[in-house]
């Protein structure tokens, strides 16, 4: 099936994105409502949650994507293979968090992931970058105590604010001492970082483990 063609980059803040997802019946999209969750951000094409859904059937997986058209084929080859543990949905992550995340069952999301996110280079654009402080704060309401977020860009200096962005909450303590981890602790890497390293250019890694936050 020949890949279908979209615009690279979709402006977060328009009007036409504005509107927050509805809430999922969890049980209409997983045959399994309540295993663990892995919660992709911006999921693309979503060969990266193709391929774990695949190597983990015991987890669930959710791709959330801006572009629809990526979406509308992704839930096509999903259905295809047959995958009862993955769903795509379109939807703005930076305002359809809350509606999303509130209805899963206690404790279900675990692993988060956001890899090479737009990076909007402008300076005037970088409130269309994904990873807000508003983001991490919902994220940091619905992810159970002991969860990962996981993130990776071959721009540094978006891998450098996703890092400082998690790392100011208090819910978010990053993990290893050094300032990069050097190896994916994933086991399937994706197309942009299977591309990168082809190329001989860095990636930037970081991964954070949500503590349990005491008043």
């Amino acid at each position: 099936m020949a890949a279908v063609r979209v615009r690279q980059h979709v402006n977060p803040l328009a009007q036409k994105y504005q509107t927050p997802a509805s809430p999922l019946d969890w049980k209409k999209v997983y045959v399994q409502p309540n295993q663990q969750l892995h919660l992709d951000i911006g999921c693309a094409r979503g060969q990266f949650l193709l391929n774990m859904a695949q190597i983990e059937p015991n987890w669930n997986f959710l791709g959330l994507e801006i572009r629809e058209p990526l979406v509308v084929e992704a839930n096509k080859l999903r259905s295809e293979l047959g995958l009862t543990n993955l769903h795509y949905l379109f939807c703005n992550a930076n305002n359809s968090l809350r509606s999303l995340l509130s209805s899963l069952p206690s404790g279900a999301l675990q692993h988060v992931t956001i890899q090479f996110p737009d990076p909007w280079f402008k300076t005037r654009h970088a409130k269309r970058r994904v990873v807000q402080p508003e983001l991490v704060e919902e994220l940091a309401n619905y992810l159970a105590v002991g969860g990962v977020v996981f993130l990776q860009s071959d721009m540094k200096f978006v891998a450098v604010e996703m890092r400082d962005r998690f790392a100011a909450h208090p819910a978010f303590e990053k993990l290893g001492t050094e300032e990069w981890l050097m190896e994916n602790p994933l086991p399937v890497p994706t197309e942009r970082e299977i591309t990168t390293q082809k190329k001989g250019e860095p990636v930037y890694r970081a991964l954070f483990i949500k503590q349990q936050v005491v008043n």
